[in-house]
């Protein structure tokens, strides 16, 4: 752990400690209710920006769009968005081998946060987002990914003061990085298996819940590109649910669609998931 204590990791151990403030202040409903939403609100933002758009480029913006989703996404305070998705792609590029950055071979606390916490990763591989680079906006908010993150915080702090600053920004950032980080450390050891994927990937109901659809990582990995991780009716998906009504009102365009290979149900799977699985695809 003290490798991971240090001058440049403060901030993160300090929120964390900051959380303990909520008990001492009067708590109401409105605090609570406010931390979850916030927490949904940029969990959003986390799956359809850093994620399916930055990462896999699943869906078209235009460019003003590009900018606001990234500087909405980077409030939830994981970086910049350029370091993000440069860092993903690495990680199907690796997944599961010893060149993956954040692998749970590696161990639980490594793949959960540890990688992240550590200097080894701590630029930004713009040769791997070539693309989004090119951008000069997207670049300097890279840099400066911290302005998003005060700059959400101040808000929130001068509409309802020290209560919103605690329950709105501490406590929804602290469990906003936990929930995304089940995914790197959870969604490759616990959950079940359709697709025969080079890696451990596995599909988690639980775990889609709590990242708005990010649970069926198996899905992903064998349709990476795809704007949609929950291929089936029942695979609850809600980022993908809330790009196609944007796609309707016309600010997202090319959702990206799933191969009709997706019926290929791997013998992984339980006789009776893989016959509802038939079925549900039918």
């Amino acid at each position: 752990m003290k490798n991971y204590i240090n001058l440049s990791t403060s901030p993160f151990w300090i929120l964390h400690f900051l959380c303990l403030g909520i008990f001492f202040i009067p708590f109401k409903v409105e605090y609570a209710v406010l931390a979850i939403a916030l927490y949904y609100f940029r969990m959003f933002f986390i799956t359809a920006g850093y994620h399916r758009y930055f990462s896999h480029r699943a869906y078209t913006l235009n460019r003003p769009l590009q900018l606001i989703l990234a500087f909405l996404a980077m409030t939830s305070s994981q970086k910049g968005i350029l370091w993000w998705a440069s860092h993903h792609r690495d990680h199907h590029q690796h997944s599961d081998q010893e060149a993956d950055i954040h692998s749970p071979k590696k161990g639980f606390f490594w793949s959960h946060m540890g990688w992240m916490l550590s200097n080894r990763y701590g630029t930004t591989r713009l040769n791997r987002i070539k693309d989004f680079a090119k951008f000069p906006e997207l670049v300097w908010l890279d840099r400066y990914w911290v302005v998003p993150v005060i700059t959400f915080a101040l808000t929130l702090t001068a509409i309802g003061g020290l209560s919103y600053f605690l329950w709105g920004f501490c406590v929804s950032t602290v469990f906003l990085w936990h929930g995304t980080f089940t995914i790197n450390s959870l969604s490759h050891v616990w959950g079940s298996r359709r697709y025969h994927t080079n890696d451990t990937s596995r599909n988690n109901a639980v775990l889609s819940v709590i990242t708005l659809g990010e649970g069926w990582h198996n899905n992903h990995h064998q349709f990476p590109s795809a704007a949609r991780n929950g291929f089936f009716w029942y695979e609850f998906d809600p980022t993908f649910y809330i790009l196609k009504g944007l796609s309707w009102l016309r600010i997202v365009s090319n959702l990206r669609p799933v191969p009709k290979q997706k019926n290929l149900i791997s013998t992984e799977m339980p006789l009776r998931a893989r016959q509802f699985a038939a079925r549900a695809s039918q």
